[in-house]
Formats: structure tokens, C-alpha cells, sequence
């Protein structure tokens, strides 16, 4: 691993489906009847031993349909169309990381920012694409190897997909499980072996992020599998790169896979699966988005309390202190840099991200995540 209106669902009965899979918002409660947990995560914020809170659950799954992602590739500069229309064209390219440009249908041409993800040696965007049907791609000189894809997540067949039929939780952080969300496990794949094959580390630090997509987000679900399409297929990470994401709502998603056990980023010994959320700081690095752009907005009190729980319970079962300075270690080449426990993306490359204002709010989520109650 380098180091370097058309709802998914009807929104009725979306809502019946995350309220019976234990969905929480500013960590509220969860439904009761959760499958025991693995020990690595059954204790509650007092220290004290919670079985009830679950991993994927023992009760068995349900049959869900979710519609399967539709893409269309293109490669090099000029117009491309769609056979459907685009929920989101995710870009990437070889040379300078900035001067690409994208148009969609008749607009206006807008610069192709990096937002969250980054990679080495050029650049990579993702667009919210409004169901265009048609984009065209424009870049200077110094930039080549341009590959774009139109991404659909919310109108292709359905597919069905075992979804847990209890609630899944994190030391009573409910979440939806990758089935949940409808993850379509065959994207880590890449001509018949897995693309990007797990490794694991001690956890170290924790680094925040914004998707840098639309606030307001209507179907947040559908846009977690078109980050997921980006990042497994157009950046070639193999998966979602981040370890949980978290949308307006205050609802938990998990991201990265980390193994068949239940425990979502870590192994049943406890250690974290490699992520793909901040080039050089990956290994031992937890990475948790906040789904929308945060550069001018706050993020809603219902994803900050998610926030805070999560990285307040994650912390605790690791023994980090979330106010504290640290210096990280990369386990891969032996990278260190002196930075705080909890931080955000720009602590460690030249990007915009978690936003502006979700960053400014970053020493009030450690202390918060510090505090015992």
C-alpha cells in the first residue's frame, strides 16, 4: 500500500430501514436486542463491560435492495456523454495537481479542486454532476493521462444485499454497516485479486475530513457509494478510503473493510486497517469525513455530536488522549511528525480540507472527546 428526488430508496421506506438497523444521531440511544460484541470494543464510556453493544450481529441479515452503481469511463480531455444521468464525475490525472478544468452539460467551466482525496504525481476530483448526461474535460499542457467517470448510485437495477438484521454498534455507537449502505464488495477487487489487500497497524492519531460535496445532501447513502466508486475505481485505492464517514444527520457509516469479524476498522487484535485519507499518514492513522463542505459552513450540532462520540469512544478503547501532542510514526518508512492526537487533513498536506470552519472547530471537538461525560 502506498504511503506516498429520485432517492436510492423512497425516502418512507429508508427511514423504516436505518430506524430498525439502530441508526443513532448525537449518540442517542439504539434499539435494543444488539448480538454481543467483540471484547475489543465491549466497554462503555464509564469503562464499565457493555454487552449489548454489537458488531455485525449474530441474528442473521434481511434481504435488501439497493440500485447498483452505473459508470462510464472516458479517457483524455474533451466531451464525454452518459447513457444515464450523473450523480457525480470523478476525475484524475497525471503532472501539475491544478489547472484541469470540468464543464457539465451547458455551464460554466469550473476548476477541478482535489477537495479531500490527493494523490502523488497529479491531481483527482470529484464533481457533483446534478444528473448531467454530458461534461466535458480541459487541462494545459503540463497535465496528461486524464481519465474521468460518470458516476449513477441512485437509478441503476437493484441488487440485493444481506443487510444485518440487528443493529450495529460501536460501544453504543450505532452505524450502518458497509452492507448497509450498500456497498457492492466487488469493486475491491481488481482482475481477480483483492486491489488492495489489507494491512494493519496500532492506531496512533485520528485525522478528520470534509467530502468536500454538496451540503444538504439528500441521499447521503447514494453519496457514500459514489465516494466509494471514486476512490476504489477512479483513484485505484481498492475501497472507500476513509475508516467511517458521518452525514448531517449524525448517522455513522463505516467505510474502509477491515475483515469479515464484525469489528468495523480494526482487527480482532485491535489494530486498524490501512486506510487511503492522507497521503504519507495512512498506516496507524484512523480517518472519520463529515460528509458535505465545511470551508464556510458549520457542520450540523447532529454530525458534530457524532464526531465527538466517536472519536471520544475510539479513543478510550485505544488509551489516546484526544487533546494530546503526539509524535507519529509512519510503521511503513519511519516518517515522523509532531502533531496532535486529533487533527485534520491539513495538518499533513496542502489542502483545504476538513473546511475552513470545521477545522477552527477542532480544538472544541478534543476537549469535548477528552471530557468524561
Amino acid at each position: 500500500m502506498s504511503e506516498s428526488p429520485t432517492p436510492a430508496q423512497p425516502s418512507h421506506r429508508r427511514k423504516r430501514s436505518l430506524s430498525r438497523r439502530g441508526m443513532i444521531a448525537a449518540g442517542g440511544a439504539v434499539a435494543a436486542g444488539a448480538a454481543i460484541t467483540p471484547m475489543v470494543f465491549a466497554s462503555t464510556d464509564s469503562g464499565e463491560t457493555d454487552n449489548s453493544a454489537s458488531g455485525s450481529g449474530d441474528s442473521g441479515t434481511t434481504p435488501e435492495k439497493f440500485p447498483a452503481t452505473r459508470t462510464e469511463a472516458a479517457t483524455g480531455t474533451g466531451a464525454a456523454t452518459t447513457a444515464f444521468a450523473a450523480s457525480y464525475v470523478g476525475v484524475r490525472w497525471s503532472g501539475a495537481k491544478e489547472g484541469a478544468a470540468i464543464r457539465l452539460a451547458d455551464g460554466d467551466w469550473q476548476p477541478l479542486a482535489g477537495g479531500c482525496a490527493t494523490v502523488e504525481n497529479g491531481g483527482t476530483a470529484l464533481v457533483a454532476a446534478a444528473s448531467a448526461t454530458a461534461y466535458a474535460v480541459k487541462a494545459p499542457s503540463d497535465i496528461d493521462g486524464v481519465h474521468s467517470l460518470a458516476i449513477d448510485t441512485t437509478d441503476g437495477p437493484n441488487r440485493t444485499v444481506q443487510v444485518p438484521s440487528e443493529p450495529t454498534r460501536v460501544r453504543g455507537v450505532g452505524y450502518l454497516s458497509r452492507a448497509a449502505w450498500g456497498a457492492d464488495e466487488s469493486k475491491r477487487y481488481k482482475d481477480g485479486k483483492v486491489n488492495s489487500p489489507e494491512t494493519y497497524y496500532p492506531l496512533q492519531i485520528i485525522t478528520v475530513h470534509h467530502t468536500a460535496t454538496p451540503n444538504g445532501d439528500p441521499d447521503p447513502a447514494a453519496t457514500v457509494r459514489a465516494i466509494y466508486e471514486y476512490h476504489a475505481i477512479t483513484n485505484d485505492w481498492g475501497d472507500i478510503g476513509y475508516h467511517f464517514l458521518i452525514d448531517e444527520a449524525g448517522t455513522v457509516y463505516e467505510g474502509r473493510y477491515s475483515g469479515d469479524d464484525g469489528i468495523p476498522a480494526f482487527n480482532p487484535d485491535g489494530d486498524l486497517v490501512t486506510g487511503f485519507h492522507s497521503v504519507g499518514y495512512n498506516s496507524g492513522a484512523l480517518g472519520i469525513a463529515l460528509i458535505g463542505n465545511l470551508d464556510q459552513q458549520a457542520p450540523t450540532d447532529a454530525a458534530k455530536a457524532s464526531l465527538v462520540r466517536l472519536i471520544k469512544v475510539i479513543s478510550r478503547f485505544k488509551g489516546l488522549d484526544p487533546q494530546a501532542r503526539v509524535t507519529y510514526t509512519n510503521p511503513v518508512n519511519g516518517t515522523k511528525k509532531d502533531t496532535n492526537t486529533v487533527g485534520g487533513h491539513r495538518d499533513y498536506f496542502a489542502t483545504e480540507c476538513p473546511g475552513q470552519v470545521m477545522y477552527d472547530l477542532l480544538a472544541e471537538v478534543r476537549e469535548a472527546a477528552a471530557a468524561r461525560r
